[in-house]
């Protein structure tokens, strides 16, 4: 007679095991992605690393009961494990960190007057700078993993786009409808926005292959990437509350 068969926790732990080794390629995919806006100082493997414990804990923490696929589980945990490390690492230059600290006042103290959160265009005005300006910080904040500028809403919806985890009739239509909303919020973008975002998710080409498509630097490209998400997340955030409080 197997262990597994006189052991009920030995199955457990072969469960827990091939949930690691079957979603390592999800680690290696999001650190691939998140390493596009790696600062100096930082490499891929850094993020594979601390991928690799928030899958762990992932696996540790799981309850199949709950109607969630695992990978999309796993995908919020082993992103939230490299967002921790990259704010414990605290890699900006003080001048550069300083920067992001003003932008995240303006952007609570526009939100405050109005009730909303600013448009890049916003900020910009605020701030007394020019949008190239505002799009360096916001990049400088998403590599950084500050989470009060971005709320990562737009990112989790296309992490989970090929993954409801759900046959519930109910729970679809509430899919259905979430997806409905990022449709419209991607369609409100500029073209070159729209562009980035259709490239990069859909056809999951990589920056250096957009700068070419688009004759911009891959930096450039990073850039408008960010301000599409910060765009994103600033119309899906508040449409996705109101829905979840309903």
């Amino acid at each position: 007679m197997s262990d597994t068969a006189t052991n009920p926790y030995a199955a457990v732990a072969l469960d827990r095991d091939k949930l690691i080794l079957d979603h390592v390629p999800l680690v290696k995919h999001l650190a691939g992605r998140m390493a596009l806006d790696l600062p100096g100082g930082l490499e891929r493997d850094d993020l594979h690393g601390w991928g690799m414990v928030g899958l762990v804990s992932a696996a540790d923490s799981f309850e199949p009961g709950r109607g969630l696929r695992f990978s999309t589980y796993a995908y919020s945990k082993i992103r939230g494990a490299i967002l921790d490390e990259l704010r414990r690492a605290d890699f900006l230059p003080r001048g550069r960190r300083e920067k992001v600290r003003e932008l995240d006042r303006a952007v609570s103290e526009l939100s405050r007057r109005t009730g909303f959160a600013p448009t890049p265009e916003d900020i910009a005005k605020e701030l007394g700078v020019s949008l190239d300006e505002v799009d360096e910080i916001l990049l400088a904040a998403k590599s950084a993993g500050h989470a009060s500028l971005d709320s990562d809403v737009s990112d989790a919806l296309f992490a989970r786009l090929s993954d409801p985890g759900t046959s519930d009739p109910q729970a679809s239509a509430e899919w259905e409808e979430t997806k409905a909303l990022l449709v419209r919020a991607i369609g409100e973008l500029s073209s070159q926005e729209r562009t980035v975002i259709t490239l990069y998710y859909a056809e999951e080409l990589r920056l250096r292959e957009i700068a070419d498509v688009l004759g911009v630097t891959e930096s450039r490209v990073s850039q408008i990437h960010t301000r599409a998400l910060y765009r994103l997340n600033r119309e899906l955030a508040p449409r996705l509350g109101s829905a979840e409080q309903e």
